[in-house]
């Protein structure tokens, strides 16, 4: 695809207004959702580029492993401290920065400021604790929230948006930090708890009568050892667990806010789609404030009056009265070779229409070597190249308009379900985005407005 090429909304559709979105000061937090592999890092990159530009103080936070977005914006490596992007026009006063989260560094900073020198190594040291922070379900998600509540109770950003960590389930980014809170601040943990509690021979009776069919089942489950340690890391952690649930709420009313954007991010396919118009009706019963419907990597085309159809038969009417070639005609030293050069050569022939003047002139009236009639006319025929070309040509075009096609009956499937969702066709570039200069062309395809998508066209 060009540049040029831009698709266009159906009026229908309502229009997603991503530039005032990002200029409204009322707007703190921009969450970018979705399945799988439709773009929310790139997206969520061009969003952050995008409003610093415009003069807004800017972080992305993102929880995507593949680094795709610190190589986008120029960062060596990006952590869990905000980095500064360089490159980005601040003119308008606004700046950009980015961060990667650190799922073990963040759970390691709760720990640290939640509990006392003493009591924060020994649940650093902990064997359970380093499984949980390294990769229990739900802990990067819970994590990512947790960050995302750090950052916000800051009050230094203008804008925090944030790429969601991928995925199986769109769901798992909302369910993930109660089911992690729910665990440590649930009746499990608290009936582990129970005998550090009781303490001494008291609590080992007690363990030994109200647990012992439950710690025989464990320890043949998880181990002795391994039970050992969760007690262990739980009677570590007696004073923090209130803070989980607590935290975890408050993180969740932020995302309830009205401060707050979601953006749900979909490519033009059905099971994208599908994925996108289940979270948008979860968004919905959580009462989550949804912004829009961010449709990625569209196809368009500049010729997009010519339909499928049309070109179809136009490459046949183009094709159906051409010599038919055979290998020989390919060889150096064949009629028809010689005849092609014969043609090549006398081009004082052609018409001003680009056709082979045949009502006299050298070609025309020679038949060097006493060529067959059929080389004869084959020599007659320089079009013919160029007529096979156009066909193919035609053939391509009607490819991507059935592409297009088919990517706007699978986009008017969603907008008739949720006709009340704004949407942003964003365009496909002809190659992965690398840089900032790939990010603005993302952020300029964003805020494209239906109404200039024709005009554009022709530039």
């Amino acid at each position: 695809m060009t540049s040029d090429d831009h698709p266009t909304l159906d009026a229908s559709a309502p229009w997603l207004e991503v530039d005032a979105l990002l200029d409204d000061p009322r707007t703190r937090i921009v969450v970018c959702c979705g399945s799988g592999g439709v773009g929310k890092t790139t997206t969520a990159a061009a969003l952050g580029v995008r409003a610093a530009e415009r003069g807004r103080k800017v972080v992305v936070l993102t929880i995507d492993p593949a680094r795709r977005l610190a190589q986008s914006m120029g960062i060596s490596e990006l952590d869990n401290v905000p980095r500064r992007v360089k490159g980005v026009d601040e003119t308008a006063g606004g700046e950009l920065h980015a961060m990667m989260l650190d799922m073990k560094r963040t759970f390691d900073e709760i720990v640290e400021g939640h509990a006392d020198a003493e009591r924060a190594r020994a649940i650093l040291e902990n064997p359970f604790y380093q499984s949980l922070s390294a990769g229990f379900a739900g802990t990067q998600e819970y994590m990512a929230m947790e960050k995302l509540g750090q950052l916000r109770a800051g009050d230094e950003w203008d804008l925090i948006v944030v790429d969601t960590p991928p995925s199986r389930s769109a769901l798992d980014f909302l369910d993930a930090p109660k089911r992690l809170g729910s665990f440590l601040d649930g009746k499990f943990i608290r009936v582990l708890m129970a005998p550090a509690k009781v303490g001494g021979r008291a609590g080992m009776k007690f363990l030994n009568v109200g647990m012992s069919m439950m710690t025989g089942t464990l320890s043949k489950l998880m181990g002795g050892q391994l039970l050992r340690d969760v007690q262990t890391f739980v009677a570590a952690m007696d004073t923090m667990f209130g803070g989980f649930r607590t935290r975890a709420d408050a993180t969740y009313r932020l995302l309830q806010a009205p401060g707050t954007a979601f953006l749900v991010v979909a490519a033009p396919e059905r099971d994208a789609l599908r994925e996108a118009a289940y979270f948008v009706e979860r968004l919905a019963a959580e009462q989550m404030p949804l912004a829009g419907l961010v449709l990625n990597r569209v196809h368009g085309s500049g010729a997009a009056q010519l339909s499928a159809e049309r070109a179809l038969a136009a490459a046949e009417a183009l094709t159906e009265d051409l010599p038919a070639r055979t290998p020989d005609d390919d060889a150096p030293n064949s009629p028809s070779h010689e005849a092609d050069s014969a043609s090549v050569e006398n081009t004082e022939n052609l018409g001003t229409d680009g056709i082979m003047d045949l009502s006299g002139g050298k070609t025309a009236s020679r038949n060097p070597g006493g060529h067959s009639p059929a080389a004869a006319a084959h020599a007659a025929s320089p079009s013919a190249p160029a007529a096979q070309l156009a066909a193919g040509l035609l053939r391509l075009h009607a490819e991507r308009m059935q592409v297009l096609a088919r990517e706007r009956r699978t986009r008017d499937r969603f907008t008739a379900l949720h006709p009340e969702v704004p949407v942003a066709e964003v365009a496909a570039l002809p190659g992965d985005v690398h840089d900032l200069a790939g990010l603005r062309a993302i952020g300029d395809r964003l805020a494209l407005c239906p109404g200039t998508a024709d005009d554009r066209a022709g530039d």
